[in-house]
């Protein structure tokens, strides 16, 4: 996928609070970005890249960087999440767009980790939060474990690491990855894989162990405790 360096393909534009990672619960505002290079089958936001579900007429707009940053000056927050998809898909107009946004805001980049980010990107940044797919993802391992781009990420000390967990027996490959990637536990966070709330307490609970033993931090899913699988929130 190719998009003009001075245009980005938008699913959707919204404020909230952030439901993940490190910074949990900082009021953002999340510009989600379209189209994907992977196929996870437990996907949340399928919307944007699963075109024979979805209408991709209906569901992505083309906005120009002017038409994006006034959408984004329009809310609240000053802290942008970027996620998708997959952002690092369209980095040339990230660029441009963050820049142009100024010192004023804090970026957020939701990443799978399968891409190498640009140095121009990576010099702007305020926090990678990349979370490489495991095998419960459906996607073949040669796409979504790409050795160079985690490397990558692994030498920025502003990435943190979160690895989506369907269960606590996805902890052994965790630890694979962890060891085989080079990567500080004080970084590495265990989100549960989850889209109602009782299931998400139930594998949260069953995880704290491991942080526990090993120095991980637990991510929740604020959003999904708050409004279960509802869009835009």
């Amino acid at each position: 996928m190719t998009t003009p360096p001075d245009r980005l393909l938008v699913s959707e534009i919204f404020e909230s609070v952030q439901g993940e990672g490190v910074s949990l619960g900082v009021p953002s505002v999340f510009l989600r970005l379209a189209h994907c290079n992977l196929r996870c089958g437990w996907c949340d936001t399928k919307y944007t890249w699963d075109w024979h579900t979805y209408d991709i007429r209906k569901e992505v707009r083309e906005y120009s960087l002017d038409q994006t940053i006034d959408a984004l000056q329009r809310l609240r927050p000053r802290n942008l999440v970027v996620t998708g998809g997959e952002p690092l898909l369209q980095q040339t107009a990230l660029v441009s767009l963050l820049r142009r946004l100024g010192r004023d805001w804090t970026s957020e980049v939701e990443t799978a980790g399968t891409l190498v980010p640009d140095a121009q990107l990576t010099a702007i940044i305020t926090r990678w939060n990349v979370s490489p797919k495991l095998d419960n993802s459906g996607n073949p391992t040669d796409k979504r474990l790409r050795p160079e781009a985690l490397r990558a990420f692994a030498a920025l000390p502003n990435a943190s690491f979160k690895f989506v967990l369907a269960a606590t027996a996805d902890l052994a490959e965790v630890s694979d990855l962890i060891a085989r990637f080079d990567l500080p536990s004080e970084r590495v966070m265990l989100m549960p894989e989850a889209t109602e709330a009782e299931r998400l307490n139930e594998l949260a609970r069953d995880l704290v162990e491991a942080c526990m033993q090993y120095g991980y931090r637990l991510s929740y899913r604020l959003h999904v405790a708050l409004w279960g699988d509802k869009r835009g929130v």
